[in-house]
């Protein structure tokens, strides 16, 4: 087989992924499209300014970012930080840097400057790049460095990047890596401790975009993908960046924090084919739906991944648009969705079936499997799975098992073979010695035709007994009385088995929520 190519037959299910002894990753998603003819094509349309980059300069600019990087790390570690927002930048940096030879780092831009100077220690970088925004927390976070980066650069502005790369050489040779060399790094959110970093192979890109995106979602050439979720989050690198480059579609940008107005200017604008969101924006945009019609007849389907989506709000869209919301669940160290619904097999209110590539377990606090219906911890398998966390062995240890990984989710499978989340396994309740998911409650909450959102924790009562307490966020706040709250429990009690009703409920304005979209349950529990 010729290096650095990877075939795909599929004809059987999974889909056989086969690489050449040498692959480098970034040939496959950039210098194969200009080979296929598709030079002339929009791979990005950026939001933000109104340019548009075919699939030519994207791969002539990915090559003079590489040369730029390689120069600058010189023999270093070949690690380089990336602060950077949505924008046609942070594709040539990623693409040009796993081209050069080194490892992309893509960092949470909302991270604070106490971690970025964890990780810039930790990760013992040769570089970072950041976009001007960022400038004030990156440089609180190098004056507290113990580790200075050998180069750091801004994307904009005198000297950025985007200068430095004119001088650059536009060819690139791929290095030599394999389908199993160490390609980039993710941290976790660092919402729950110090930032993690899964380190990812080059084959781990192409399984998510051949077992999900191809093979799942159906993503094609002709597709325009736009995702809320940014792409320094492993949901948002997928939707954003590997998806439409896998099969030479186009992706929209946007630097913008996502808001309803802003998601419905792009779709009307741009007219994506494929929207990628969380379900606290699709709560949102229903509600500002209902305020204002907007034109979403572009979109064949969405996605939404980050927290369990609810079933009420997963009828609620395909009332109000037509279109299906595929709820999926993935993580960073997996890279995207392995469990996921799919158009022509779905169930409201489930994660759906493991995705094709992949194989799931759900286990006991012994380790030993469930039976159907009874929950228990999932752990899933998979060749995009991250190898291990960077100078971390003793999470590595917990988390990769025996090739197994343990995503930390409650899951039980239903009797049709749906996978069912119950919430993270530090977030399940024991109410009356039986075992309660606080996503079953906030579902039912969420049903009532009053509230927006609902995240339910544990709080134990004068007999120091744990039982369920909600907040609740509603569609109009003015809306909150003592009255409300005795119907939402009465609302609660019709609907779900008695134990399993709030014993409190509790009014405010959000929920404290990761960049990811996931509620932080332990800041409502303190």
């Amino acid at each position: 087989m010729q290096q650095h190519t990877v075939l795909v037959d599929s004809s059987v299910s999974p889909s056989r992924i086969e690489y050449a002894e040498v692959f480098n990753v970034a040939v496959p998603f950039i210098d194969q499209h200009i080979d296929e003819g598709r030079g002339w094509k929009t791979a990005i349309i950026n939001d933000d300014t109104g340019d548009a980059i075919t699939y030519a300069q994207l791969e002539d600019r990915v090559n003079r970012c590489g040369n730029l990087l390689r120069s600058l790390a010189g023999e270093s570690s070949g690690r380089v930080l990336m602060v950077v927002k949505d924008c046609p930048e942070f594709f040539f940096l990623f693409w040009g840097a796993i081209k050069a030879g080194l490892i992309p780092i893509p960092l949470n831009t909302l991270l604070r400057a106490g971690d970025y100077r964890h990780i810039i220690e930790d990760s013992e970088c040769a570089g970072l790049v950041y976009s001007e925004e960022y400038r004030g927390e990156v440089a609180r976070a190098l004056a507290g460095s113990d580790h200075q980066p050998r180069f750091i650069l801004c994307t904009e502005g005198p000297s950025s990047v985007a200068d430095m790369m004119e001088e650059a050489s536009a060819m690139l040779a791929p290095a030599e890596t394999s389908a199993d060399s160490e390609c980039f790094w993710l941290y976790s959110s660092g919402s729950t401790g110090r930032p993690k970093g899964a380190v990812h192979r080059h084959r781990d890109i192409v399984t998510t975009c051949v077992h999900y995106a191809a093979d799942t979602l159906g993503v094609v050439e002709d597709d325009i993908c736009f995702s809320a979720a940014k792409l320094f989050f492993a949901y948002g690198l997928g939707n954003a960046m590997t998806f439409p480059l896998w099969v030479g579609a186009t992706a929209v940008l946007s630097g913008q924090r996502p808001t309803p107005e802003m998601t419905f200017d792009i779709i009307e604008q741009h007219r994506p084919t494929l929207f990628f969101g969380v379900p606290t924006l699709y709560a949102a945009q229903l509600r500002a739906l209902d305020e204002t019609p907007r034109n979403l007849s572009s979109l064949r389907c969405c996605v939404s991944a980050g927290e369990a989506l609810p079933a009420d709000i997963f009828r609620r869209w395909q009332e109000r648009t037509g279109t299906l919301i595929l709820d999926g669940i993935g993580s960073t160290e997996a890279l995207h969705i392995f469990i996921s619904n799919t158009a022509e097999d779905y169930r409201p209110g489930t994660s759906g079936r493991v995705v094709p590539g992949y194989e799931a377990r759900i286990v006991d606090e012994e380790g030993d499997p469930v039976k159907p219906g009874e929950t228990g911890r999932l752990f899933i398998r998979g060749d995009s799975t991250a190898t291990h966390y960077w100078n971390n062995a003793e999470r590595t240890a917990q988390t990769m098992v025996d090739g197994w990984l343990n995503t930390g989710d409650t899951y039980y499978q239903d009797n049709d073979g749906y996978y069912v989340y119950c919430g993270r396994s530090d977030d399940m309740l024991k109410v009356g010695g039986i075992w309660c998911s606080p996503v079953e409650i906030e579902g039912r909450l969420i049903e009532h035709t009053q509230v927006l959102e609902a995240a339910v924790v544990g709080r134990a009562d004068a007999d120091e007994l744990i039982k369920p307490e909600a907040f609740v966020v509603l569609k109009d706040a003015g809306d909150a009385s003592d009255a409300l709250a005795d119907e939402l429990l009465e609302h609660c009690k019709e609907g779900l088995a008695r134990y399993k009703y709030p014993r409190w409920v509790n009014f405010v304005e959000d929920l404290p929520k990761t960049a990811t979209g996931k509620v932080q349950r332990y800041r409502l529990r303190s």
